[in-house]
């Protein structure tokens, strides 16, 4: 369903958790004649599941989204749909979110607050296989920012496994050992086991440290945290 030689429409899949934003991106996005969205999820998971099946040939994802959190998206969808561009969207304007962005996949980075053509350029940008990042950053002081950063050498998040990473954010959302047990079809005594592990691999006490982490890597947004002491 990519962009064909032959003028074919640009196929989106947009994921994203606000209703009123999400509105509003398709909305810009509609007003494109050659631009179609295809698909649109309220969460990470979702967001995999459908890049998977219609292999768009872009994906918006916003980096704070429930479930499975937009790094983890980049991430998945690199591996299950390679030729799929990912733009990243975010609230957040620091350099370390766009590096671990771009080092997990993604092609462009457009924060909230840029002009919404900012968002129509970097798709434009992205399919003719360049990087495009809105203001305030730049290309040069990216690549720097990340030679020397060094990021996933030194990371601990990068010591979880793909499981514990999707465990990490259920619990921090508040979800109960049942409810995850069910959505990664795994058993409750099993979600048990992996915050201590999480915690040794992390260097972290208890759970409260565990959420602090959480929020400060950006996982998920403070408002939306229900373990926070």
């Amino acid at each position: 369903m990519n962009r064909a030689a032959n003028g074919a429409k640009i196929t989106i899949i947009l994921a994203e958790g606000a209703t009123l934003l999400r509105c509003g991106l398709r909305a810009l996005l509609k007003a494109e004649k050659d631009c179609r969205v295809v698909g649109e999820a309220r969460d990470g998971y979702e967001a995999v599941q459908l890049v998977a099946r219609l292999q768009a040939a872009v994906l918006v994802a916003d980096l704070q989204l429930s479930v499975l959190n937009g790094l983890e998206v980049i991430r998945r969808v690199a591996r299950v749909s390679p030729q799929t561009r990912i733009i990243a969207i975010s609230e957040n304007g620091n350099e370390m979110s766009v590096v671990r962005a771009l080092r997990y996949g993604a092609a462009g980075y457009v924060v909230h607050d840029a002009v919404p053509t900012n968002l129509v350029r970097a798709i434009r940008e992205v399919l003719g296989g360049r990087r495009y990042l809105s203001s305030p950053f730049s290309s040069n002081a990216i690549e720097l920012y990340m030679r020397k950063a060094r990021v996933d050498a030194t990371d601990p998040y990068e010591k979880l496994t793909e499981r514990e990473r999707e465990v990490l954010q259920l619990v921090c959302e508040g979800h109960s050992n049942g409810e995850i047990a069910r959505h990664l079809g795994i058993s409750p005594r099993t979600v048990e086991v992996h915050p201590g592990h999480m915690m040794h691999k992390l260097n972290l006490r208890n759970q409260v440290e565990l959420a602090r982490y959480a929020i400060a890597r950006g996982i998920l947004p403070v408002e939306s945290f229900s373990m926070a002491p």
